[in-house]
Formats: structure tokens, sequence, C-alpha cells
């Protein structure tokens, strides 16, 4: 449709229920004027009969009366041209204000779809990551699980090694096996091996300088120990403590008749307890027992004193090899010397290679500084004539390079200009 008939379209005027729009009102103008115009030409053919009646001095008046109302009629027509304008001009604004309208009113949405979509898509984003996270949290739960799982699954197996004697047995000798391996070297000590009196200790270590050996010993009674723990009441807690004790001094008693042989191991051996807790246990409510095993010569030791002892050991045993490698280390410090000897015999060639060379740049500088200052002279056109200039024997005499003014009395200065380079 034009945009002009759409113009004519919009509301005015509202009365009432009634809705006057811009075309409604510009026919009704426009039928006013068309009535007011008949109605001036029905008084003006009146007036013209009246006239042809009366005299002339009426038709006179009756023709000045009518160029009147023709003066009025143009007015009215003037007027109304003028209406016609104005009506045309406020369609126009009105027809240019709905389409601002309309623009904004799309720019909006626009702008509003534009910050939906956007928020829409952070939002979804955000969703992503959170389920992300969320997911990986979860599988961190799920490996979390599968730990636990699995420790309770070592719990369940650790508590059936505890329960049997021989894999009670087992398990201390692995913990001893695991301590040693990570403190000495493979060549420094033996597990299970069989002494000259046909016993089979633990575990032993070489001490170096062919010294006797040093016995380690794993069997812990565990039985007496647990026994303590699951103890009720004052009679069974003194029972057990005393066979606990019982069993130690056995054990202890085993171990300094068996494992100390003169001459083949050490006057010492160790009693390896595998629990820190156990350890602290012995010390702290059976010192009796500690007391008994020193005179024995047996020495308790937990995991951490074991390691503390193998670090101690491993130290002995670096420095022996020190000790009988310390002929080829001394040839080694030997050579080294010498070759930094040669080292230093080389970098003062080289430093008197450099000084050389700085001469030699001290010289070419020299030469160009006094083909410069020539250069310079004869662009001041001071060339002095053949033989003036002194000779080589002359400027070796002198200073090396340096320039020399002579006085003349009827010129400018001369400047000579050794030939050192």
């Amino acid at each position: 449709m034009d945009p002009v008939q759409l113009s004519f379209d919009l509301p005015v005027v509202q009365l009432g229920q009634t809705v006057l729009t811009l075309g409604t009102v510009l026919a009704g103008a426009a039928a006013v004027l068309c009535l007011v115009v008949i109605a001036v030409i029905i008084l003006a053919r009146r007036s013209a009969g009246k006239r042809e009646a009366a005299s002339d001095e009426a038709e006179e008046r009756a023709l000045q009366r009518a160029r009147d109302m023709e003066a009025r009629i143009s007015e009215v027509l003037g007027a109304q041209a003028e209406m016609q304008g104005r009506m045309a001009t406020i369609a126009e604004v009105f027809g240019a204000r709905q389409g601002e309208i309309n623009k904004t009113i799309n720019e909006r949405l626009d702008g509003m779809s534009q910050r939906l979509g956007t928020t829409l898509s952070e939002q979804t984003k955000a969703t992503q990551e959170n389920l992300a996270r969320l997911q990986e949290r979860l599988a961190v739960i799920d490996t979390a699980q599968n730990n636990i799982q699995a420790l309770a699954k070592d719990v369940v197996g650790l508590q059936a090694i505890l329960s049997n004697k021989q894999t009670r047995g087992a398990f201390g000798q692995a913990r001893m096996e695991a301590v040693i391996a990570d403190g000495l070297p493979s060549n420094a000590y033996a597990f299970q091996p069989t002494l000259s009196n046909g016993s089979r200790p633990d575990c032993l270590v070489y001490m170096p300088n062919e010294a006797p050996a040093l016995v380690i010993d794993a069997k812990f009674p565990m039985e007496a120990w647990n026994a303590i723990r699951e103890a009720d009441g004052n009679e069974d807690t003194k029972q057990v403590t005393q066979q606990f004790r019982r069993d130690i001094e056995v054990h202890i008693r085993d171990i300094s008749d068996k494992y100390l042989l003169r001459g083949e191991t050490q006057d010492t051996a160790f009693m390896f307890v595998p629990s820190e807790s156990i350890f602290a246990e012995i010390h702290e409510n059976f010192e009796g027992l500690v007391q008994k095993a020193h005179r024995a010569r047996v020495v308790i030791v937990s995991p951490s004193l074991l390691m503390l002892s193998l670090q101690v050991i491993q130290a002995v045993l670096k420095d022996a090899r020190m000790r009988e490698q310390a002929h080829l280390i001394q040839g080694e410090v030997v050579r080294l010397i010498e070759d930094v000897t040669r080292l230093d015999d080389r970098v003062r060639k080289l430093q008197s290679h450099f000084g050389q060379a700085q001469r030699d740049i001290d010289q070419i500088l020299t030469s160009t500084d006094k083909v410069t200052k020539r250069g310079a002279r004869i662009e001041a056109l001071e060339i002095e004539a053949p033989g003036s200039e002194p000779s080589d024997a002359e400027i070796g005499s002198k200073d090396d390079g340096a320039i020399t003014p002579v006085p003349d009395h009827t010129g400018p200065l001369k400047l000579h200009v050794g030939k050192g380079g």
C-alpha cells in the first residue's frame, strides 16, 4: 500500500467510542468548505438579482459586495489550501514518526534478541562447564571409592596375615627386606644365609675390611602382643603380659645362642620389630626386656631405627671403598693437575697472541689516523712543497702518531703527521 494512504488512516481525535482518523477530518473539512462556497455563490446570485432590480448605485454597491465576496472566497480558498498543506505536513510528520517508532521498536527487539541469545549461550556454556566439573568430581569420587575398596581388601589381607603365625613371620621378613634393599647395595647383604652351625638368620649384613657380618632377625613373636590387645580385665591382661615377656625372653636367648658366633658374626645382633608402636610400647612398659636384650648383646630395632643403622653402615662401607680406591684417586688427581698445567700454558700462549693482535690493531689505528689527517690537510689546501716534509727518520724520532704544529710566519699553521704506522 501507499505510505500516504497509510498516513490518512492514523487516528487523530477520539470522541467517546468514535475515533476520527486523519482522512475523516480532511474529508469533513473539504465538505464544510464546499458548503461555504455554495452558500456564498447562492448569496452572490441573490445579490445579483437585487442589483439588477435596484438602481445604479445599488448595482455599484452590489458589485462592490461581489468583489468583497470574491476576496473572501479567495481568502477561504487560500485558507483551505493552507489547511490542506498543513494536513499533508501533519500526515508526513505522523508517517515519519511512525517510521521512527517502527525502527526503534525493531532495533530494541533486535537488541533484546541478541542479549537473550548471548545470555542463553553463556548459560549453556556455564552449564556445560558445571557438568564437566561435576563429571570430573564424580570421576575423582569413583577413583577414591575404588581406592577405598582396594584398601579394604588390603586391610582384610593384612588381618589374614596377622592371624597366621607363618604369614605373620613372612610379613615381618618382607618389611625388613624392603628396608635393607633400600638402604644397602645388593652385594652388601644376604637373605636367609646358612651359618657354620647350620642356623639360618633372616639377614646377614657384610661389614668392610673382612670384619664379621651383622645378623638381623625378623621373627618377632606377635601372638602374645595381640593377646595383650584383646585381653579383657586385669587378670587376663596380667597373664598375657607375662606370656609376652616369656616369649620375648626366649626369642632373645635363641638369637644370642644361634647367631652370635665368634669370628663369624658380630658380637651384637638386631631383633627387628615390624611396628613403631610395638617398639615404643616395649621400651615404655617392658624396660626389663630391653635391659636383658642389651646384656645378651641383642638390640631391638624398629623400621626407622634399622634404616638409621643401615645409613651408618653404608657410610662405613663407602669410606672403606674410598680407602681401597685411594691410589686410583691419587693417580687421577695427578693427571688432573697435568691437564690443568697444560691448559695454563695454552692460555698464556693465547694471551700473548691476543697482545700481539692488540698491538697490530693500535698500529693500524695510527695509520688510519694519519691518513685521515692528510685528507683533512688536502681538503684545506695546505699541501706543502715536495721535500718540505720531514724524513721517516725524523718522524721516527718523534712520538708515534703525534701531531706537531710547525710555526710558519708566511702562511697558515702547518701540521706534520708522523708515519709510525
